[in-house]
């Protein structure tokens, strides 16, 4: 039995490349609290700590690890066509993604701290904010139907 792999299109290639920012994001700094001045000590938070209230960066990280899988799909699959391989199935998770990250950036508002989320304090943040522009683009280049090779 040969089964014949279709090559990954230019919005599958790219949402997976957006997929991967997301997740090194996950790892970096989201929020980053105090040690500006009075000698305090800074306290970081990636998206799996929840003493800074990054839910939303845990989300993100979830949401990430669901592109994968939806990328990937139709190669575990095989030849079969699946429901589920959509550019809605993008859209969703996109949107999801969104979502949880001004949950997040309001969350760090609401701390009253405007100087932790500047790019230097606050990486994971931004870097995930470039993840899902590039994973909203890919989830165009799909929806349009421009990701066959």
């Amino acid at each position: 039995m040969t089964m014949h792999r279709h090559p990954l299109g230019q919005g599958r290639l790219l949402a997976a490349a957006a997929a991967v920012v997301i997740l090194v994001a996950s790892f970096l700094a989201w929020y980053t609290a105090g040690g500006d001045t009075g000698g305090l000590n800074p306290i970081a938070c990636n998206a799996f700590d929840g003493r800074c209230g990054t839910a939303g960066g845990m989300i993100d990280f979830i949401i990430a690890l669901l592109v994968v899988a939806l990328v990937a799909l139709p190669y575990a699959i095989g030849d079969r066509p699946v429901a589920v391989d959509r550019g809605l199935s993008f859209l969703v998770l996109t949107i999801l993604g969104w979502l949880a990250l001004l949950y997040a950036v309001f969350s760090f508002l609401t701390q009253g701290d405007l100087v932790g989320l500047r790019p230097d304090r606050a990486p994971g943040t931004w870097l995930a904010l470039i993840g899902l522009i590039a994973l909203s683009r890919a989830t165009y280049v799909i929806s349009r139907g421009g990701d066959r090779v």
